[in-house]
């Protein structure tokens, strides 16, 4: 996760944008069925897309927020998707 300091109008230093990026790599079947799974979850909060060939491909989620707190809720809230979304899967056979 990279950070960007900021500077307040006294000359404090403070944390800004959190950038982080999640990379899935897997059969191009469930990286579909893992980007439909959090597609509807806060699209504002982050970009993602498949990326590869036919058979394998990288899920990529990028994420960029205010600061830690609310890039950690958002990776927190991706990934607890991804965790349901790959039970499902796994169920499913």
């Amino acid at each position: 996760m990279k950070s960007t300091p900021l500077e307040t109008a006294s000359g404090e230093s403070r944390m800004g944008k959190a950038e982080a990026t999640i990379i899935w790599k897997g059969p191009r079947n469930r990286g579909s069925a893992l980007l439909s799974a959090i597609s509807p979850d806060d699209p504002d909060d982050f970009d993602a897309e498949l990326v590869g060939d036919e058979d394998v491909v990288e899920l990529r989620i990028s994420v960029s927020a205010d600061g830690l707190s609310q890039s950690r809720a958002t990776i927190d809230d991706i990934l607890a998707c991804l965790v349901a979304a790959e039970s499902g899967l796994d169920m499913v056979g």
